[in-house]
């Protein structure tokens, strides 16, 4: 839980530090916004192939490794004044988060009862989802009091705390040993159709996140104070949807994508439809904000259960996947804005999240499958 709240901290952190990198290393803020674009692009391409390369390697001895590279990488990047070496730094993070999201989902439900691995995945989703309520604001507020490598070298000291804890810890065996290492309900056909419905979700989801501030300013009528307010509210109800997701998970696996997914697109065609009153707004804000963690969290469990082969692999295509359609969906955003007013994006996005929720209904209960006969349950 540590490890997945310092990854997704450092790779959202320079949202919250744009100014100041930009006037330290005196480069663009486009410069600097690429250090976020950038890594999602890295961690989408990275992902299958680093997962393969390394399939043979313990999975203690992985894990060790992409820590290792992220209290590395943090301190480079802590350490520098030069824009160049900063980005080479961010870069290496993403090589080791994309590895890392592939190896820990196993790795970690491995250690628990096969009945309890959605809410073991909750567990790691709220660590993750922690890193945009509190690590980025926590960060952005040091970076301010200090300087912006502060909060970048305190992640080297979270990222060594997890990499001792691991060392430590974790017992060392053969990856196709690990209790979690394959699916329990393995499926070609309806992993195909889960990887399609999590792309276009999150396509859907960052086209209109991402002008999210934009949506709320213009749309809305919220002034820069409330912005504030609500982007706090919107991340205390991805929390709380991954909490609540994470109770139900193993009750009701089969549905839990495709509500998941559902809610998300009834959020954004909500804010397209009736954001323009405030109260309505603050409603489908939450609802969209509720669901966008559960959608990634989800997925994830039905790799678990439905990859056709190795769960490794099939997590690091789903996280692969997903960070393509966040880019994706960043991209066209921005090509609807350019073209017409930001509640097209949001218009856009909820039917693209329609189409994912088609997808998963179209390919039947995409998270059920034939049991394996070694399955307990």
């Amino acid at each position: 839980m540590l490890a997945a709240f310092t990854f997704n901290t450092a790779e959202n952190l320079p949202v919250g530090l744009l100014e100041l990198i930009s006037e330290s290393l005196r480069v663009s803020v486009l410069a600097v916004g690429f250090l976020v674009t950038g890594y999602g692009v890295t961690v989408a391409v990275a992902s299958v192939p680093l997962a393969h390369a390394l399939r043979a390697v313990p999975r203690r001895h992985v894990l060790m490794g992409v820590l290792a590279a992220l209290v590395l990488s943090s301190l480079i990047a802590a350490l520098t004044t030069s824009y160049w070496l900063l980005l080479a730094a961010r870069l290496l993070t993403a090589l080791a988060q994309a590895l890392f999201w592939a190896v820990m989902g196993p790795v970690a439900v491995g250690l628990f009862a096969p009945k309890v691995r959605g809410r073991v995945l909750a567990a790691l989703s709220v660590a993750g989802s922690l890193a945009l309520v509190l690590g980025v604001p926590a960060g952005t507020w040091l970076g301010r009091q200090t300087r912006w490598q502060a909060p970048i070298a305190l992640l080297a000291v979270l990222g060594l705390i997890s990499l001792v804890t691991i060392a430590g810890l974790l017992r060392t065996s053969s990856p196709e040993e690990e209790p979690a290492a394959y699916g329990t309900r393995p499926d070609a056909r309806r992993f195909r159709f889960v990887l399609a419905a999590g792309t276009l979700s999150a396509t859907g989801a960052f086209a209109g996140y991402t002008y999210l501030v934009k949506f709320l300013g213009d749309v809305s009528g919220f002034g820069p104070g409330a912005v504030g307010g609500l982007l706090a509210v919107f991340g205390v109800a991805c929390l709380a949807g991954v909490s609540l997701t994470g109770v139900l998970l193993d009750r009701f696996p089969q549905s839990a994508v495709t509500t998941a997914v559902a809610v998300q697109g009834v959020g954004m065609l909500g804010l397209y439809a009736v954001g323009a009153h405030q109260v309505t707004a603050v409603v489908f804000l939450v609802l969209m904000g509720g669901a966008l963690g559960p959608v990634f969290m989800t997925t994830q469990h039905a790799m678990l259960r439905c990859a056709p082969g190795r769960t490794d692999i099939a997590l690091a295509a789903n996280s692969g996947a997903y960070n393509a359609g966040i880019a994706a969906g960043a991209a066209l955003g921005g090509l609807i804005l350019s073209l017409a007013d930001v509640r097209a994006a949001f218009l856009a996005g909820g039917l693209l999240t329609v189409a994912a929720c088609t997808v998963l209904l179209v390919g039947g209960r995409c998270v059920t499958g034939r049991k394996r006969p070694d399955e307990p349950y």
